[in-house]
């Protein structure tokens, strides 16, 4: 199994990227516009995404935990036929601004290095639009 782990400092108050990532519904409004095109939820704990390359999957949460700011959620279908894909995403405070950590885990192996491409381009917009959206300090 790999797991791909990607880490940024962003210019945000953990607050407020914590309301955007635990936001599942929105993914494609708050936290990745662009990279994600559209999200509609499916359920009470389920969305289906869209994303830039035109890739659909579908995205189980499987838990918020607000004293963490953690989210976890799996891809339970999707044009790639993963044996396995779990997904987390972590904010810490790092002064007034915060640290994010995106964790997955995916098997097979294969996929490694497409899910870590998408990981750093997605990193990189999360990063761009909390900043942008970020409170004048």
């Amino acid at each position: 199994m790999a797991s791909i782990r990607k880490e940024i400092s962003i210019d945000v108050r953990p607050e407020d990227a914590w309301a955007a990532l635990r936001d599942f519904a929105a993914v494609h409004e708050r936290l990745v516009p662009g990279f994600v095109t559209d999200a509609r939820m499916d359920g009470d704990d389920a969305r289906i995404v869209t994303f830039f390359n035109g890739a659909v999957v579908r995205e189980t949460l499987v838990g918020i935990d607000d004293e963490a700011r953690r989210l976890a959620y799996a891809i339970m279908d999707g044009p790639l036929e993963f044996a396995h894909y779990n997904g987390s995403a972590q904010v810490f405070p790092d002064g007034e601004r915060c640290r994010f950590v995106w964790i997955v885990d995916v098997l097979p192996h294969k996929f490694a290095e497409v899910v870590n491409d998408l990981m750093e381009r997605g990193i990189g917009v999360m990063k761009t639009t909390l900043e942008s959206h970020a409170e004048v300090r």
